[in-house]
């Protein structure tokens, strides 16, 4: 079922579409009401609302507007990141950014905090929106914003991950709320933004490096024209003996996103039902290595 759905166009849109829901729910019900600020580009919008409503005298009544100035100030990000990521991958945030606007503008805001506690509403805030935003990155589609800007450099091949560049931008953004408001609500704006940055990066599945050991006695060709063509990933193999059997076996080495592992397991077993394979989460990998983001 998995499987079907991460690997499925469409499901794989509705699916970001779904994220894009969770993240506007934890930050709605969680963090606005109690004056928290979301972090990155939301959060830029979050923080122009409450100047204009303060030092400016706008009333908005009900509505927050920051929903619409999130969506509007994306518009000039995805036509700098279009020739870097690709007219799908543009197509699909394009498609969650209006989704999350949406959702932001529609989802009501509890007159009342859900949880009084700060610390416990960062927490559960955090949480939902870091798993939203993982869902989306992982099926391909992204809330835009800073999701976008840390794409970009992810792809370009710089150290930053999507959670690492949100972390370093929102310093500064949380910097300025220091200056402008308590000093409570810049720290706990930062703690919700820290949860959802380390739960982002362990859900975005194509920012998990995996090294796999494959040990079959059948045809290692076959499984490794698959990974080649298929995945498009390089392949390492060596001839070994069981110490065991006394058998011989091949060992195939490859290194690949935790995004692309079902699919291999999948096929593996799908040409040798006997295979055994090994996986060590979390490697860092240097030099020639191909991240795929969409």
């Amino acid at each position: 079922m998995i499987y079907n759905t991460l690997h499925n166009r469409w499901l794989r849109l509705v699916a970001a579409v779904f994220g894009e829901l969770i993240c506007a729910v934890g930050v709605r019900l969680f963090i606005v009401p109690l004056g928290l600020y979301s972090g990155g580009l939301m959060g830029v919008c979050q923080l122009f609302r409450t100047l204009m409503q303060t030092y400016m005298g706008l009333d908005f009544g009900s509505s927050d507007i920051a929903g619409i100035l999130y969506f509007t100030l994306n518009v000039p990000i995805l036509l700098f990141a279009y020739k870097t990521l690709g007219k799908h991958l543009v197509f699909k945030t394009l498609v969650c950014t209006l989704s999350y606007s949406l959702f932001y503008s529609m989802v009501p805001t509890p007159a009342a905090p859900i949880v009084d506690d700060y610390l416990t509403a960062c927490l559960l805030g955090g949480i939902l929106n870091g798993i939203g935003s993982g869902i989306a990155l992982t099926c391909g589609g992204s809330g835009g914003g800073l999701d976008i800007v840390g794409l970009c450099l992810s792809k370009r091949g710089s150290r930053f991950t999507v959670g690492k560049f949100s972390l370093t931008f929102n310093f500064f953004l949380y910097a300025a709320c220091l200056i402008l408001f308590l000093p409570e609500i810049a720290i706990y704006s930062v703690i919700y933004n820290y949860f959802s940055a380390i739960v982002l990066d362990r859900m975005h599945q194509q920012n998990v490096s995996v090294e796999a050991l494959i040990f079959t006695r059948d045809d290692q060709d076959k499984l490794a024209h698959f990974i080649m063509e298929k995945l498009g990933r390089g392949v390492t193999y060596w001839n070994g003996v069981g110490a065991y059997t006394g058998t011989d076996v091949h060992v195939l080495c490859v290194c690949l996103s935790k995004y692309e592992i079902e699919e291999l397991l999948h096929t593996v077993h799908a040409i040798d039902p006997h295979a055994f394979v090994t996986m060590q989460e979390g490697v860092r990998v240097h030099g020639n290595f191909r991240r795929k983001l969409d």
